[in-house]
C-alpha cells in the first residue's frame, strides 16, 4: 500500500491512485477500495464492480435524476452523506464510483484502523490543499461506526465548513452508532439488500462479461439457484463464490451444485424459497414450536437459515406465534420474539441467527395457550355479525361541554377509587354483556390469571344482576 507524502506516520490514512495533479500529486495504490490501476488477477467481485451509476444493481430508489447519489458521485454538489446498508448490497462501489469521477481529491480510511489522528491529519491536509488553490477533498471512511464518539467528533468541524466532503459507510443504524451531529450534517442514503432477482442479475453478468468470466463456463440452473439462496443479499458473497467454483470446475467447464458446494463448503438444502419446499419446511417448524419440540424447531430453524431463507421472514413468524400459540400463559415470550426481530434487522445475518435461535428455543419450551387468539377471533365473528349495539353512556366521552345533559359519563365509577381496583360497572354493549371471549388455559401463567379473572368477572358483573359482590371479593 502507498501512503501519501507525509503520511507515512498515518498508517490508517492512504489515497486512492488518480490521475496527476500538477500542484498536489495523489499517491499511487489501490488501497481499500480496489481502485488502482487492474493488474488482470483482482477478485471478480472487485473486476466486476458497476464502471457507472446505472451499472449499479437494487438501489432504484436511489438513482433517480438529480438525486443526492447522483450528486455526490457526478461532483455537481459537495454534500455529506452517510450509506447505511447491509454487507454487499453497493457502500463500496458507490465510494469507489465517487473515487473515479470528477476532478476531486479522494482519500480513504477505514475506522478499523484509524483513529483521531488519521482523522485530523486528513483534514489537515485538505485545509492545506484548498488554501493553495487545490481540489476539493473527499474523504470515504469505511465502518464509521466503529469510530469512538470522540473519533466522530473530530470530523464535525470540517464537515460543517466543508473542508471535506465526507463519504461515510455502515452496516450499523446510523441513529444508534453515528452521533447526532454527525447525522444531521449528512445526507442519509439507505441501501436496500439485494434481492434474489438483484443478486442473480449479478451472478449472470458475472458469468458473461469479458472482465469476469467471459462466458468460459456454464452455470447449470440448480447451481445458480443455490449460489443466490447462500449468498442471502449478500453480492460480494455470491461473486466469490461464483469465482471458487469456477476456478473448481472439471474438463467440461459446467458448474454443477455439487461444486458450488465443494467451493464454498455449504450444503445444498433441498428448499424453494417459491414453492412447496418453503411452505412445508416453514409448516414444519411452526408445529414443531406448538408441539414443543425444541430439537426439531432448532432443525428447521437451521434448515432455513442455510437455505438463505429471508430472516425477516423467521423472525415474523416467531413474533406472531408468540401471541398466536403462547400467549399469556408466557407473556414475556412476546418480548424475546419482538427483540429477536430487532436484532435481525440491526446486526444481520450471520450473527442473528443466534437471537433466532435462542428465541426458538424460549418459544418451543414456553407453556402453550391459543386463548389470546381465540378471543380476538370470537370477538371479531361477533362484530361482524353485527353484534356491536351503542357504548354505554357511562362509558362516552364526558369532556366536553353539553356531554353531561346527555347523561354521558354521569355514573361512571372510577376504578382506582376502589381499594380493590375494580368495581361492579357495565362496560360491554347489551348485545355482549356476559360474553367470555379470553378463556385461560391451566398452563403457565394462565393457570393463575384464571381464578383471578373470575373474581375480577364477578365483581364487576353484578352491575348487570343488580346485587353487591359476593363476601371474599
Amino acid at each position: 500500500m502507498a501512503y501519501a507524502e507525509g503520511e507515512m506516520d498515518a498508517p490508517g490514512l492512504f489515497e486512492i491512485a488518480q490521475p496527476p495533479e500538477p500542484q498536489h500529486p495523489a499517491a499511487h495504490g489501490s488501497g481499500i477500495l480496489g481502485t488502482g490501476a487492474a493488474t488482470g488477477d483482482e477478485p471478480l467481485a472487485v473486476r466486476m464492480r458497476p464502471r457507472t451509476l446505472d451499472e449499479l444493481v437494487g438501489q432504484d430508489h436511489l438513482l433517480g435524476a438529480g438525486s443526492p447519489l447522483r450528486q455526490v458521485v457526478e461532483g455537481r454538489q459537495p454534500l455529506s452523506v452517510i450509506l447505511w446498508g447491509p454487507p454487499g448490497s453497493g457502500k463500496t462501489t458507490i465510494a469507489h464510483l465517487v473515487a473515479q469521477s470528477g476532478d476531486r481529491r479522494f482519500r480513504a480510511m477505514s475506522a478499523l484502523n484509524s483513529g483521531v489522528k488519521d482523522v485530523r491529519a486528513a483534514i489537515d491536509e485538505a485545509r492545506r490543499v484548498r488554501r493553495t488553490g487545490g481540489p476539493q477533498t473527499i474523504l470515504f471512511i469505511d465502518e464509521v461506526h466503529r469510530f469512538t464518539k470522540t473519533q466522530q467528533d473530530s470530523l464535525l468541524g470540517a464537515v460543517e465548513d466543508r473542508t471535506i466532503t465526507l463519504l461515510a459507510a455502515t452496516t450499523e443504524n446510523p441513529y444508534f452508532s453515528v452521533v447526532a451531529p454527525l447525522v444531521s450534517r449528512c445526507v442519509l442514503l439507505t441501501l436496500r439488500e439485494l434481492d434474489a432477482t438483484d443478486i442473480g442479475e449479478l451472478v449472470d453478468r458475472a458469468v458473461a462479461d469479458e472482465r469476469g468470466l467471459n462466458g468460459e463456463v456454464v452455470l447449470e440452473r440448480e447451481a445458480r439457484d443455490h449460489l443466490v439462496r447462500t449468498a442471502a443479499g449478500d453480492a460480494r458473497k455470491a461473486l466469490t463464490a461464483l469465482e471458487a467454483a469456477a476456478l473448481s470446475v472439471g474438463e467440461d467447464d459446467v458448474i454443477t451444485v455439487a461444486v458450488v458446494e465443494a467451493a464454498i463448503d455449504t450444503a445444498a438444502v433441498r428448499y424453494d424459497r417459491d414453492g412447496d419446499g418453503h411452505y412445508d419446511v416453514a409448516s414444519a417448524f411452526i408445529k414443531s414450536l406448538r408441539g414443543s419440540d425444541v430439537d426439531a424447531a432448532m432443525h428447521y430453524l437451521a434448515r432455513m437459515v442455510v437455505a438463505g431463507e429471508d430472516p425477516r421472514f423467521i423472525a415474523r413468524r416467531l413474533v406472531i406465534f408468540a401471541s398466536e400459540d403462547v400467549g399469556m400463559a408466557d407473556p414475556t415470550a412476546l418480548q424475546t420474539a419482538t427483540a429477536a426481530a430487532t436484532a435481525v434487522e440491526r446486526i444481520g445475518m450471520p450473527e442473528a441467527r443466534i437471537n433466532l435461535a435462542q428465541a426458538v428455543a424460549h418459544l418451543a419450551t414456553a407453556p402453550k395457550s391459543n386463548a389470546v387468539i381465540t378471543a380476538i377471533d370470537e370477538a371479531i365473528s361477533d362484530v361482524r355479525q353485527g353484534k356491536i349495539g351503542p357504548v354505554p353512556p357511562d362509558l362516552r366521552d364526558a369532556h366536553y361541554k353539553g356531554s353531561a345533559a346527555l347523561g354521558h359519563g354521569v355514573a361512571y365509577v372510577y376504578p382506582h377509587g376502589d381499594p380493590r381496583g375494580v368495581v361492579p360497572q357495565r362496560y360491554a354493549p347489551d348485545v355482549v354483556a356476559g360474553r367470555d371471549y379470553y378463556r385461560p388455559t391451566r398452563h403457565g401463567l394462565e393457570a393463575e390469571i384464571g381464578p383471578r379473572l373470575e373474581k375480577l368477572r364477578r365483581i364487576v358483573r353484578t352491575a348487570d344482576e343488580g346485587r353487591k359482590p359476593a363476601d371474599g371479593d
